[in-house]
């Protein structure tokens, strides 16, 4: 069960996770303020990890670059940021624990082989571990998750509708996202995650791996993605344009109005910007979308963010 809303205690600990595979946008502005006000807004710490897991989608020091941006825009994390490449023991350990409590099973499907939900195909087949051949994925109990997020509310998601078993290991070896992040979670004592609601849709996979754990999942805030104007979300693979490090103060504004946040006095300097907008922080203020662009917001369903990279008509709000 994940944290209550607004629930403080222990103390709050949020963080901010990029992966380096480019330098930060607009949208990763938007995500790193969101989660840095709302800790700051609470008295509690704001953590940077760089989620580099996928050696080839990294792009060369683009983890340095995404630290200069961040340092540029007054988003200084208040511990020694983590690299997910130096804690692959951790994550080996855990696999081990998982597949000695008979929480994993091999598995040969390629990605193209379903659609949206894995059918559970090779769930029940007794298969032997192939390394190269097969991934390991991970049980979930069918059932229903229900999980309360602060701006969307109670959701719930059902097994083999809309989520389904998942990959922690992959064919070529490499730990998967969903595993490192939840133990990367539990060991830096992660209270709340403020991140985009393209995400929504791996909370009830990474609840799941939290309750094995037997460890409390983080409070969750998930806002509104940025979208461009054909409907997209900006991402890095589309090329979306880097922050431009000259002018942080004005980037600062521009997220604070796609938050819909109180704006600073004009004039203010940056570090006086951004107190301004951690004391008069409302996350309730955000607008209650899964996307939307600076200037026509895009209503999605909270059970299909997969929408959110894919072509949509905007639809004025």
């Amino acid at each position: 069960m994940n944290r209550a809303d607004g629930d403080c205690s222990p103390a709050y600990i949020g963080r901010f996770a990029p992966s380096p595979s480019g330098p930060l946008h607009f949208g990763s502005l938007v995500a790193a303020l969101a989660s840095f006000l709302d800790a700051k807004s609470l008295d509690g710490q704001w953590l940077v990890r760089i989620e580099d897991l996928d050696p080839p989608r990294a792009m060369p020091g683009a983890d340095q670059l995404i630290v200069s941006q961040l340092t540029a825009h007054g988003l200084i994390p208040d511990q020694p940021i983590v690299y997910q490449s130096q804690r692959l023991s951790q994550y080996a350990a855990a696999l081990e624990q998982l597949d000695q409590n008979g929480h994993l099973y091999p598995c040969r499907c390629a990605r193209r082989d379903y659609r949206i939900h894995y059918p559970g195909t090779c769930r029940t087949q007794n298969l032997s571990p192939e390394p190269g051949a097969t991934a390991l994925r991970f049980r979930i109990d069918p059932s229903k998750f229900t999980l309360f997020d602060r701006l969307h509310g109670k959701l719930t998601w059902q097994y083999g509708e809309s989520m389904s078993d998942f990959i922690v290991r992959r064919k070529d070896g490499l730990h998967a996202y969903q595993l490192a992040v939840v133990i990367d979670d539990i060991d830096q004592k992660i209270s709340h995650i403020v991140r985009g609601a393209d995400l929504l849709h791996a909370a009830p996979l990474q609840e799941a791996l939290f309750a094995v754990f037997d460890k409390p999942s983080p409070t969750l805030l998930h806002i509104p993605v940025v979208l461009g104007n054909d409907g997209r979300k900006l991402s890095k693979q589309a090329q979306a344009l880097p922050l431009d490090e000259r002018n942080p103060s004005r980037n600062i504004r521009r997220a604070l109005d796609f938050l819909n946040q109180q704006q600073p006095p004009p004039g203010s300097s940056l570090d006086s910007l951004l107190d301004y907008a951690r004391k008069h922080w409302r996350p309730e203020r955000i607008p209650k979308l899964m996307g939307r662009s600076e200037t026509i917001g895009h209503r999605f369903s909270a059970h299909e963010p997969q929408l959110l990279v894919e072509p949509k008509t905007p639809q004025a709000q």
